[in-house]
């Protein structure tokens, strides 16, 4: 044991990066991806003065509560509906995420996610696979073009924005809805037009969700926003499980109210509803839209940057490039972070 601040990193991630560490803390990284109970959660924060975690890790106030040494949560990921951050922020404990670095990579994967919906890519490959291939008929395998088309986006923060920018080379209109509107500078890059939630859900071709999960938006998609989509349009969901009803999504896809969907998340994930996996018309992905070489390693680096300057070393040091919860540093004296 040494008198270095301690850091339990939750997951095997990239050694190279989590290396950096070494010269200022005593590092404690899992070998093996583990799905930690309550109670084993908590057992590992206790004692550390740092953890780097992932969206399976749920740290709350019953996970911190013997955590007396805990200072700072980094988050491996840009939602944070894992942490508990009116908790953390109580028990004076700093917390981050993983803000624009995988902006890209996500982009790109809806697209794929997007485009393999609307060409019936995943039903046509399942197909073949199973020796279907041996006279196909000439309208058999009709999927839907996406050139000219309307692309609705529900959350145009960074990573909607990303998605939009690509829309130009397939000639779309994009609408989009927020909250509030963008300032026109940003609406002229991506493209973009702001309508309201109705108008947005009534005339999107393809409808992708990029929105944090809140009690806000809990089920923003359910029976009564799918019955106002085009029976023609296509639902892509990369944001939270549960922001999407998916009882109400299959239901939607059986009935032919919805002409496909593609979804890389899903309510109580890794838990799929069974009524999606017995449909043809949806694309489904295990939660990897970030998982390009690139984008996971940027995100190990800024969860490494962000405990480095907590505790006041590298570039950004006493300056988290990435905290949620900036009156915790405002609170904490110099030899909590020193």
């Amino acid at each position: 044991m040494t008198d270095k601040p301690r850091v339990w990193v939750s997951r095997p991630t990239f050694p190279d990066i989590i290396a950096r560490l070494d010269e200022h803390f005593e590092v404690l990284s899992e070998p093996v991806e583990i799905k930690f109970s309550a109670a084993g959660l908590a057992a590992k924060l206790a004692g550390q003065d740092a953890a780097i975690v992932g969206l399976k890790e749920r740290v709350g106030a019953a996970e911190i509560a013997g955590a007396k040494r805990l200072r700072i949560v980094a988050n491996l990921s840009v939602g944070y509906d894992n942490l508990d951050l009116d908790a953390l922020t109580s028990a004076g404990i700093a917390a981050s995420n993983t803000a624009d670095v995988l902006n890209e990579s996500v982009a790109d994967y809806t697209w794929a996610l997007l485009l393999g919906a609307a060409r019936r890519v995943g039903e046509a490959e399942r197909w073949v696979r199973a020796g279907g291939w041996k006279a196909t008929e000439f309208t058999q395998w009709l999927g839907m073009d996406v050139r000219g088309r309307t692309l609705g986006i529900l959350g145009m923060g960074r990573i909607g924005q990303a998605v939009a920018r690509r829309a130009v080379g397939f000639g779309m209109e994009v609408i989009y809805h927020n909250r509030s509107s963008l300032p026109s500078s940003v609406e002229r890059e991506c493209n973009a037009r702001y309508v309201d939630k109705t108008s947005l859900l009534r005339e999107s071709d393809f409808l992708v969700l990029v929105l944090p999960l809140t009690a806000e938006n809990r089920h923003a998609i359910g029976a009564y926003e799918l019955a106002q989509m085009k029976p023609t349009a296509v639902l892509v969901n990369v944001a939270r499980g549960g922001i999407v009803d998916d009882a109400a999504l299959a239901n939607a896809l059986a009935g032919g109210r919805l002409a496909a969907a593609a979804l890389d998340v899903f309510e109580g994930e890794p838990a799929v509803h069974p009524a999606l996996l017995t449909l043809d018309n949806v694309v489904l992905s295990p939660h990897i839209a970030s998982a390009s070489h690139d984008a996971r390693r940027a995100m190990t680096a800024l969860a490494v940057d962000n405990v480095m300057a907590f505790f006041g070393h590298g570039p950004h040091a006493g300056r988290p490039p990435t905290i949620l919860n900036p009156a915790v540093l405002a609170e904490a004296s110099p030899a909590t972070h020193s």
